[in-house]
């Protein structure tokens, strides 16, 4: 069971014509007949107001076309860059929400939650621990995501991290596009008032503190929802 895609393309093509958007606050949406709390990352604004097609669009090329998006949320500073026309930063980051469609009328119970994630770690292939993440990847397929640790696994909540090389993107003045680009991010599947939710944390790999950003910013934001939720 996919619950992922890696964009064949970054989102710097479409997003020029976004405006800002304004202050993050907590919002609820409704799966099945339950209301959930969600609220972005902090430091990132949801994009759902901009109502733009084709950023819509391209929040459903990161995941499984079985899921479906409850929140797409960029880097305040991005959306400050695009609305003064500056390009984005090479460390461009982004966040997701996505609930799998099969499950929105389910009350999960763990046994549930439990095989549901079962299924969907299933084809992960055994976790890498290199030395050298750019070096690793480098030898990798383009595209292919690399399981970097074993899921770490509570009650509700099962995390793991990938990492992938990205294609350069051709006709982008964001980087040299000689220059290999290398995505890390984790999924966090959580179980939330009955609701299977699945959390995305994406960054562009420079150096090992993207590792640790990535790594600090999954655990409390996976435990500000449940907060959220109580």
């Amino acid at each position: 069971m996919a619950v992922m895609r890696i964009p064949a393309v970054l989102f710097a093509a479409v997003l020029a014509s976004l405006p800002l958007g304004g202050a993050a606050a907590p919002f609820s949406v409704r799966i099945g007949m339950e209301k959930i709390a969600l609220d972005a990352l902090p430091g990132f604004t949801d994009t759902s107001d901009l109502a733009s097609p084709r950023l819509i669009d391209l929040a459903a090329t990161l995941t499984s076309p079985s899921n479906r998006v409850l929140l797409f949320a960029l880097t305040d500073a991005d959306l400050r860059r695009f609305q003064n026309g500056d390009p984005l930063d090479k460390k461009r980051r982004y966040v997701m929400v996505a609930t799998p469609k099969e499950l929105e009328r389910e009350r999960l119970t763990a046994d549930l939650f439990k095989t549901y994630v079962s299924a969907s770690l299933r084809d992960l292939g055994k976790a890498e621990q290199p030395k050298d993440l750019a070096k690793f990847l480098e030898d990798r397929p383009i595209g292919v995501p690399n399981l970097l640790v074993e899921p770490k696994a509570g009650p509700t909540t099962v995390s793991l991290m990938q990492a992938t090389r990205l294609e350069p993107l051709p006709g982008l003045r964001l980087w040299d596009k000689t220059t290999p680009q290398y995505l890390v991010f984790t999924t966090t599947f959580a179980m939330v008032r009955g609701k299977a939710l699945i959390l995305t944390v994406y960054t562009l790999f420079y150096d090992p503190a993207d590792i640790e950003w990535l790594a600090v910013s999954t655990q409390r934001w996976a435990d500000d929802l449940q907060r959220l939720n109580r």
